[in-house]
């Protein structure tokens, strides 16, 4: 499992790649926090453990990408799946 970590405005971006079952490429996780306009502490807002329905990217930076970028849609135009 490979993680990378980005800020999105009030939003921390947790992207990651996990190995295929049977070493068949990577598939893409991401879970998205909010980290700022909360008074306690960070929450999460979104979480995905499989996106793209399981697709198997071919390298871990390719599911990384994948995940970041679907976490930014999500932030930016599609607010309402944000649990915060």
């Amino acid at each position: 499992m490979r993680f990378s970590t980005t800020t999105e405005g009030d939003y921390q971006i947790y992207a990651g790649a996990v190995g295929g079952q049977r070493g068949d490429g990577f598939v893409a996780t991401v879970v998205v926090n909010r980290v700022r306009g909360n008074v306690d502490k960070p929450r999460e807002a979104y979480r995905d453990e499989m996106l793209a329905g399981g697709h198997r990217w071919p390298s871990p930076e390719a599911a990384r990408l994948y995940a970041v970028a679907k976490a930014r849609e999500v932030i930016r135009m599609e607010q309402h799946r944000l649990a915060c």
